[in-house]
C-alpha cells in the first residue's frame, strides 16, 4: 500500500478536454468504483503524474521546480492528494475498503445490476421504451420491426455498436430490427468488448442481467459447456462484468425487442484486448487459451444451430487527440477513415477471422478499432455463409472521432 509520503494514483483513463475555452485534463476510473470525472489543469496533472509510489513529496517539489521554476508547497500537494482520495482515484486504505464492499455486493447478487440506467439511457421503463422506439423511426433508422421486407435466411449473428445511444442509437436499431425479424434463436451469445485490462482472454459470468425493462437470464447449460472446454478458469476475473458497458447496452435492446413475445436467454462473454498479437504479428489462435475457448464456443453454437445467435458488441475507429493522436482531425481524415473502415467491413463480410485480423495487423490497428477480439471471436464461431452491412455511422469530432457499424450474418 502506498504511504502518505509516497502517494500513488490508481490506473486511470486520461484524456484532454476543452472546458469553456480552457484546456484541461480529465481523469476517470475505468473500473467505475468512482463514477466522477476529475478535471485538472496541465500543471496539476504534471504533479499527479509523479504519484507513482516512487517519488516522495520532496521529489515532487523538486521536479515541479525544475519544470515550472516555481515553489510547490507541501500543502498544495496535500490538497491534490485529498482530492484524488475523495474521488477514489488514489491507492490506499479508503479505496481498498470501498472496493471490498463493492465486490462483495457484486458477488452476492444473482444479477448484474445496470450501471448506465438514468445516465446513458432512461431509468423509467415507459420512457426507455419510447427512447428505444425513437431510434427505429428516426430519419437514420430502419423503420419499425415488422415494417418492411423480412430477410428469408435466418440471422446467425451481428456486429452491433456499443457507442452511447445518443450518438449511435439508430445504428443499433438496424441490427435489432434484423434480430427481431430474422433470428430464430432463443439463446444470444453476446461477445462484449472489455475496456479494462484482464489476465485471461475471455471472462464469463453466470449472473443474469437486470434492465429497467426486466431481467435476462443466463443460459447456464451453455455456459457450463463452455467452461468444460476451457484450458483456463473463465470466471477468474468475473468482477470486470460489474462495470463494463458493452454488454449492458445490448441487453437493454434485446429485452426491448423481445419483451414477452418469446423467452430468450443470454451468454455474456467479455473479450480482452488482442493488442499483443497485433504487435507481435501472431494469430490469436496461437494462444492455447484462446483456441480452446473458441473451439469450445463453436461446438456449443453448432449443437444449437439456429437456436443460437452470436452478437459482437464492438465499435470501429477511434482517432484524434482524445485517443492519443497529435493533431485534430478534419474532412480529409474523416473521408480516409470511412474508406479504410469500408475496406475492413468488406473483409468482415467474408467471415474469415484470420483475414480480418490480418487487416488489423496491416497497419498495427492504426485506427484503434475497439472490438477486435469480439469481432474475431464472432467470425471464428458464427457459422454463417455471408455477411451484409446494414448501417455505417461516423461521429466526426476534430478532437475524437468514433465510427461504428451494424453488420448482419446469415445462414
Amino acid at each position: 500500500m502506498a504511504s502518505p509520503e509516497y502517494p500513488k494514483i490508481r490506473s486511470v483513463n486520461v484524456f484532454p478536454a476543452e472546458i469553456s475555452g480552457r484546456q484541461m485534463i480529465c481523469l476517470r476510473d475505468p473500473l467505475s468504483y468512482s463514477d466522477q470525472t476529475l478535471l485538472v489543469t496541465e500543471s496539476t496533472f504534471f504533479i499527479i503524474s509523479l504519484f507513482d509510489g516512487k517519488h516522495s513529496l520532496l521529489d515532487i517539489q523538486v521536479e515541479y521546480m525544475r519544470r515550472y521554476g516555481d515553489l510547490l508547497f507541501r500543502e498544495n500537494i496535500a490538497e491534490i492528494v485529498k482530492q484524488l482520495d475523495d474521488y477514489l482515484l488514489l491507492e490506499g486504505e479508503r479505496f481498498l475498503l470501498y472496493k471490498g464492499e463493492v465486490e462483495k455486493r457484486f458477488a452476492d447478487s444473482p444479477v448484474r445490476e445496470p450501471m448506465l440506467a438514468g445516465k446513458s439511457y432512461e431509468f423509467e421503463s415507459a420512457k426507455l421504451r419510447d427512447q428505444l422506439a425513437s431510434y427505429f423511426v428516426a430519419p437514420e433508422g430502419p423503420g419499425e420491426i415488422g415494417d418492411g421486407e423480412v430477410t428469408q435466411k435466418p440471422l446467425m449473428g451481428a456486429i452491433i455498436p456499443h457507442i452511447d445511444y445518443a450518438r449511435g442509437g439508430s445504428c443499433y436499431a438496424w441490427a435489432y430490427k434484423e434480430i427481431g425479424e430474422s433470428s430464430r434463436a432463443d439463446t444470444f451469445v453476446i461477445l462484449g468488448t472489455l475496456h479494462t485490462e484482464a489476465q485471461i482472454p475471455f471472462i464469463l459470468t453466470r449472473k443474469g442481467f437486470s434492465t429497467p425493462l426486466g431481467d435476462l437470464d443466463t443460459d447456464w447449460e451453455f455456459v457450463s459447456a463452455l467452461e468444460k472446454g476451457c484450458s483456463f478458469d473463465p470466471f477468474a476475473e468475473e468482477i470486470v462484468h460489474r462495470a463494463e458497458h458493452s454488454l449492458e447496452l445490448q441487453m437493454v435492446f434485446l429485452r426491448y425487442v423481445f419483451g414477452n413475445s418469446r423467452p430468450i436467454r443470454v451468454v455474456p462473454i467479455l473479450c480482452s484486448s488482442f493488442h499483443e498479437f497485433v504487435d507481435n504479428e501472431l494469430s490469436p489462435m496461437q494462444d492455447s487459451r484462446i483456441s480452446s475457448f473458441l473451439h469450445s464456443l463453436k461446438r456449443a453454437i453448432d449443437l444449437r444451430a439456429e437456436g443460437t445467435c452470436v452478437l459482437a458488441s464492438a465499435d470501429l475507429a477511434h482517432m484524434g487527440p482524445r485517443f492519443g493522436d497529435r493533431s485534430p482531425l478534419g474532412e480529409p481524415d474523416w473521408r480516409w477513415i470511412a474508406q479504410e473502415d469500408g475496406r475492413m467491413i468488406e473483409q468482415i463480410g467474408k467471415i474469415d477471422g484470420e483475414a480480418f485480423f490480418e487487416e488489423i495487423r496491416r497497419d498495427r490497428n492504426r485506427r484503434r478499432i475497439c472490438g477486435v477480439s469480439a469481432i474475431y471471436a464472432l467470425l471464428t464461431t458464427v457459422g454463417a455463409s455471408k455477411g451484409r452491412l446494414l448501417k455505417y455511422g461516423q461521429c466526426p469530432d476534430p478532437q475524437g472521432t468514433v465510427t461504428y457499424a451494424s453488420i448482419g450474418f446469415y445462414r
